[in-house]
């Protein structure tokens, strides 16, 4: 067009960014993305998520294309507009593993799953890791990572930003206003729920797992956490409710697919059950995650024998 024709949109550069990347031409890709970056760095703050996703988007065009450095560089800066996104923690994380920085990929991978405990790409990251480190620094590899940042409540739930990220399309629903009490209710409320586990597992340590089991069921009201339900159905297993113990490990793993901890505690309600073949089905799902769970290859030595 000639120099009447009106500059496309910022948003209209993404999308011909999404249809390059989806046909897999990644160079023009990012180009189109960096063009709508310019468009609206003169926005500022008014185009944070806005940007924030263009620098997610054409990260990912450079993980593509092995630019491994220039993808931290962008998810970065994706970070530092919105904090805690999943997706420039997760390409982050991958380029930090390509570039055999497993410490810095480690804590993004398990910073991904404070955000959202549902994601399985998080969790494979976090067991790939835990190997390379053992490997790379032995038995006392936590030791030397750096610290895993605490993701505010308010980051915390399975939030999504569609990854449209225009304006007006992540503004969350009318009937909670952002800030509003809305929100604050349910951040006192995890508060209150993480209070409330923190009071069962004290009550474990002193071996009152009756009262735990109180606790943690007024935790669980408040917010269903994956560690909650595990640690509940500890005290039923304790208790001899084996099939409480069974339908908290379920819905623990409704959470958490691949979670050790409720697919052993599970294993075990089960064995006490008489349900041997799922309870040996059980413990070949958590062996896949943890093939050398040592307390794992002993109750199946025992679920054998039967």
């Amino acid at each position: 067009g000639g120099a009447m024709a009106a500059s496309p949109s910022a948003s209209a550069l993404r999308r011909a960014g999404n249809e390059e990347f989806r046909r897999g031409q990644y160079g023009p890709a990012a180009a189109l993305y960096t063009r709508a970056l310019a468009l609206l760095e003169a926005a500022g703050e008014a185009a944070a998520e806005e940007r924030s996703v263009l620098l997610a988007n054409r990260a990912a065009c450079h993980l593509k294309d092995g630019a491994c450095r220039l993808c931290v560089a962008d998810c970065s800066g994706a970070l530092d507009l919105v904090p805690f996104g999943i997706k420039p923690l997760l390409r982050r994380a991958a380029a930090y593993e390509a570039l055999e920085r497993y410490q810095l990929a480690y804590v993004d991978y398990k910073t991904v799953l404070q955000v959202d405990c549902a994601i399985q790409a998080a969790h494979d990251g976090v067991n790939r890791m835990t190997k390379a480190l053992l490997e790379k620094d032995g038995v006392n590899w936590r030791q030397k990572l750096p610290p895993i940042p605490t993701v505010p409540i308010s980051a915390q739930t399975r939030w999504s930003v569609p990854s449209a990220g225009a304006p007006g399309e992540n503004t969350p629903p009318a009937t909670a206003p952002r800030g509003g009490p809305g929100e604050s209710q349910t951040a006192a409320g995890m508060e209150r729920a993480r209070t409330l586990k923190e009071e069962g597992n004290e009550l474990v340590k002193k071996g009152n797992h009756k009262k735990a089991v109180e606790k943690y069921s007024e935790s669980l009201k408040l917010n269903e956490e994956c560690a909650t339900y595990t640690n509940r159905a500890l005290c039923y297993l304790t208790l001899k409710q084996y099939k409480e113990a069974v339908q908290d490990c379920t819905e623990a793993l409704r959470l958490d697919p691949k979670n050790v901890k409720a697919l052993y505690r599970r294993a075990q309600a089960l064995k006490e059950l008489k349900d041997y073949k799922s309870s040996i089905a059980d413990i070949k799902s958590l062996l896949k995650t943890e093939p050398k769970n040592t307390a794992a290859l002993r109750l199946l030595q025992e679920l054998n024998r039967v």
